[in-house]
């Protein structure tokens, strides 16, 4: 009797592809299984979705699966539920979001679970032989001498950069001989928990959060809102002893890269257990490595950035979200998922614990948990004996400025570099300037792709769009009239560093941005140095301001904070209440008073007094009773679909049939076609329709019975549109 199978492949056609199975392919065969199979001219891997005996194709469409690749399923069931589920909310195909939640060597075919591993060891000639004649070989030096210690496998090399050259020689040598090492795995963590360090004297209020958490059994969403400072890592480390000593596992996500090595140490230093990392700054295996690991049970805690969400655990304890307002947690392209609301829907289905941590809660979060849908935790005092920071505004407007420093903020600076201590600037603008003038004429370049300015790197030498990429070396004549007259114009970091190393020579000064961290290890080196006091001055942009524990820091300067104030995106108020929250709660956060000067042309802005005034927590609320006003998210729920054309009325044609496919009324409101704040990007023109719905449900199956009719609009095809479900970023 023939067998068929549905597979789900990453492929944006809303459908799955039925294969036939071959005779010899059928034993152990079930859902959630890898299959090779062909799709056009190429072989693509996916996963069985369903299997049956009839098929509605003719005989001779059908193409037979390849190779069956696992002999179980890579996901457990809730993990493959969840990747459904996610498929059908964010209206995207199950073959896409399934190879969302599979590590990219696995979606190339490696290996799930490797049985054995090639290990290199000194033979016993190695080990007799003089290693001097080796001078002149630093590579090969290098390699026999760590093999003198241990031996070392194939994923060594790539984690500690070793040369395959020498590894090639040595073995031309006959010094060194490979070994296949079978693998056991170590759960002896479950049985019996180290502890590396005693845990810290918890205060009232954390102790009252600790208890409250771990009487919790199965689902429970809990938001742990705690002002900067509050000591919340603490909380989690407290929780998660419970946890581990149960048995079970904790998956950790943090918003961004740079936060990982810190919040590893924390946990390594607390518990002798094995630590999975996992984000894009790793090698495929090594993520592969890791993802196997968790799925074992050997790895105790798993950390990771976004993608790290659809890690398998054997024995799953635990969710914890840490900074779960940051918008890094939303993927922009591709599949737009929110890690935030996918780990809530992951407890639910594992029925486990999930935490939502955070000093400045995203208002969506915030609704639910005063609605009761999240239980809802406060931590409103400093850790420790760490004070309250003090806030002042320094009001530039008609003041001289230095680099875009006032004097009143330089003088405070010098204050607290001469007592010893650290000084953080903040200015959210990577580049030596944010655009190119002529002195002359007045022309600023602007990229020829895009309705943006040119910023300047005068590192690089170059001229750059950090909107689409395109860069030139920076003109010698002006463009307009040829004038050689040019200049950069307005501020950005690179620029700061260079002045403040004339104003503080004395002081060492670091620069944390995109452009400074390209290199692999190197924001971990900046981190390290900061520790250590080997920088004072510390120069940064969004990357320092997000969860970064430096107990020196006592004084922050926020150098430009105007333009946030200003912005078409109705997110940008409580955008510019966190980041301003984050960044000055970076400043005072041991035993040494704190101070955050906040420089700005706008002294009496309504929003900014109101933040200064009652802190987040109550602008937050009123910023809520804003929205509801307005019927703005999280009151009303939205999903905005992107079209670009190298033509603006193809997307405008587009998106204006769309419209006419849904309904308008009172509880359903369509706004646009309309441009986007940033018109034209990379060569194409960008419009935008916003669909607002009361319900939730119903924005689902509205917008579900016309998908399909969507895909037919002819001038679909002239155009590349996107569906953005509960969008962050309206640019």
């Amino acid at each position: 009797m023939p067998v068929f199978v549905e597979v789900a492949l990453p492929v944006p056609l809303r459908r799955n592809f039925s294969y036939r199975v071959k005779d010899e392919q059928q034993a152990g065969l079930q859902i959630g299984l890898r299959v090779k199979v062909p799709f056009g001219p190429q072989q693509l891997i996916g996963l069985i979705t369903a299997i049956t005996d009839s098929c509605d194709l003719a005989p001779q469409q059908i193409k037979s699966v390849t190779a069956v690749l696992d002999d179980a399923p890579l996901l457990p069931d809730s993990l493959y539920k969840l990747t459904l589920w996610a498929a059908r909310y964010y209206f995207t195909t199950q073959g896409q979001m399934l190879s969302q939640a599979l590590p990219v060597a696995l979606r190339k075919g490696l290996e799930a679970a490797p049985q054995a591993v090639v290990e290199y060891h000194l033979s016993p000639e190695g080990r007799n032989a003089d290693s001097s004649v080796l001078k002149r070989a630093p590579a090969q030096k290098k390699l026999y001498e760590l093999l003198l210690a241990n031996p070392i496998s194939q994923d060594d090399f790539t984690t500690q950069q070793l040369s395959k050259a020498a590894l090639k020689a040595l073995e031309q040598k006959q010094w060194i001989e490979r070994q296949q090492k079978v693998l056991s795995h170590d759960l002896s963590w479950r049985q019996q928990l180290i502890m590396n360090e005693s845990p810290h004297k918890l205060n009232k209020q954390q102790a009252v959060a600790v208890s409250v958490l771990t009487q919790q059994q199965g689902f429970h969403c809990t938001l742990l809102e705690g002002i900067t400072g509050s000591g919340k890592t603490e909380v989690y480390l407290t929780l998660l002893e419970t946890i581990l000593k149960q048995g079970k596992q904790a998956l950790i996500l943090v918003p961004e890269i740079g936060l990982t090595p810190q919040t590893i140490n924390r946990f390594k230093r607390r518990f002798e257990v094995n630590v999975a990392v996992i984000h894009s700054g790793l090698t495929d295996n090594q993520r592969l490595e890791a993802w196997r690991q968790a799925r074992v049970g050997e790895a105790a805690i798993i950390i990771g950035t976004r993608s790290a969400l659809f890690t398998p655990m054997a024995y799953p304890g635990l969710i914890i979200l840490d900074e779960e307002h940051d918008s890094s947690f939303k993927q922009q392209e591709g599949v737009r998922y929110h890690a935030r609301d996918l780990a809530v829907m992951r407890g639910h289905l594992e029925d486990i614990q999930v935490v939502l941590g955070s000093a400045t809660p995203s208002l969506e979060t915030l609704q639910n948990a005063l609605s009761g849908r999240y239980h809802h935790l406060e931590l409103s005092e400093r850790a420790g004996a760490a004070q309250k920071v003090k806030q002042g505004i320094v009001d530039i407007t008609s003041q001289p400025l230095k680099a875009g420093m006032s004097t009143s903020l330089i003088n405070e600076m010098r204050m607290h570099l001469d007592a010893g201590n650290q000084v953080l600037l903040f200015l959210n603008r990577r580049g030596f300037a944010p655009a190119l003038l002529c002195h002359e004429c007045g022309h600023l370049h602007e990229c020829d792709r895009c309705d943006a300015f040119f910023t300047v790197h005068q590192g690089l030498n170059e001229i750059c769009c950090h909107h689409c990429g395109n860069q030139y070396a920076i003109p010698r004549q002006c463009h307009q009239c040829g004038s050689t007259m040019l200049m950069g114009h307005g501020l950005g970091t690179e620029q700061l560093e260079q002045e403040l190393i004339k104003l503080f020579p004395k002081y060492p000064v670091v620069r944390i941005d995109r452009d400074t961290t390209r290199r692999k290890g190197s924001l971990e080196q900046q981190l390290k140095g900061i520790y250590m006091g080997k920088y004072k001055i510390l120069v940064g942009t969004q990357m320092l301001a997000k969860g970064h524990h430096f107990p020196d820091v006592t004084l922050v300067g926020l150098l430009d904070v105007d333009g946030a104030l200003f912005s078409a995106d109705f997110r940008a108020p409580e955008r510019f209440g966190q980041l301003y929250t984050q960044v000055s709660g970076r400043a005072g956060r041991a035993d040494k008073p704190g101070k955050v000067l906040l420089q700005t042309h706008q002294s009496d802005n309504p929003i900014l007094r109101d933040l200064l005034k009652r802190g987040y927590g109550e602008f937050a609320r009123s910023q809520l009773k804003e929205r509801q006003q307005a019927l703005l998210p999280p009151a009303w729920h939205m999903v905005l679909i992107r079209a670009e054309a190298h033509l603006a009325e193809d997307a405008d044609a587009f998106l204006a049939r769309t419209s006419e496919l849904l309904p308008q009324d009172k509880d359903f409101e369509i706004i646009g076609p309309i441009p986007a704040p940033l018109d034209r990007k990379a060569g194409k023109y960008r419009r935008q329709l916003i669909l607002q719905a009361k319900s939730r449900q119903r924005l689902q199956t509205e917008f579900e019975r016309v998908l399909a009719l969507i895909e037919q609009i002819p001038e679909s095809k002239r155009c590349r549109w996107s569906i953005d479900r509960d969008p962050q970023d309206l640019m």
